[in-house]
């Protein structure tokens, strides 16, 4: 066992692992260490996020408009966010609330909605936004970029051996 303190429930899976003599126990390990900094990374967020008003999902729509002068369709922030429609329209939904978005008739096409940034909404997208890729960038900050780059490939064959696409 390594000194990183793991969640009780991932300990006694391996110490019930070790006491019926599983053949590979340190991958199970490697499997919890990863679960547990993901666990650890993705509450930091919610509670650097919380403190604006905004999850993930919601933050996610923010950059993707904030990017995007001219604003987007509902359906294409949802492709591109990787979320489903009804998803994006209950996060639009909090944003418009908020004061953050508005919808707009499309100039094209009066029929079709585009979504866009209010002037409240965009200041805080950059606010946010610079803060937070901050603070992902220091997740990684004590490691040299060699590690960096061994970490990247062991990811990535971890990712191909699990069946998902690098």
């Amino acid at each position: 066992m390594t000194n990183m303190k793991l969640a009780q429930k991932y300990q006694a899976l391996l110490h019930e692992a070790q006491q019926r003599g599983l053949a590979d126990v340190e991958g199970m390990e490697l499997c919890f260490q990863l679960l547990s900094i993901a666990s650890g990374i993705d509450r930091d967020c919610a509670e650097r996020l919380a403190p604006h008003g905004l999850s993930e999902g919601r933050f996610v729509l923010l950059f993707l408009l904030d990017a995007a002068n001219d604003g987007l369709a509902p359906n294409v922030l949802a492709e591109r966010a990787g979320i489903s429609r009804a998803t994006v329209t209950g996060l639009l939904d909090g944003l418009e609330r908020e004061a953050l978005i508005e919808r707009q008739a499309d100039a094209q096409d009066r029929r079709a909605l585009r979504i866009v940034l209010t002037r409240k909404g965009k200041r805080l997208a950059k606010q946010v936004f610079a803060q937070h890729s901050q603070w992902i960038a220091s997740l990684f900050g004590g490691l040299a970029s060699n590690e960096r780059k061994q970490l990247r490939r062991l990811l990535g064959k971890l990712a191909a051996a699990s069946g998902e696409k690098p």
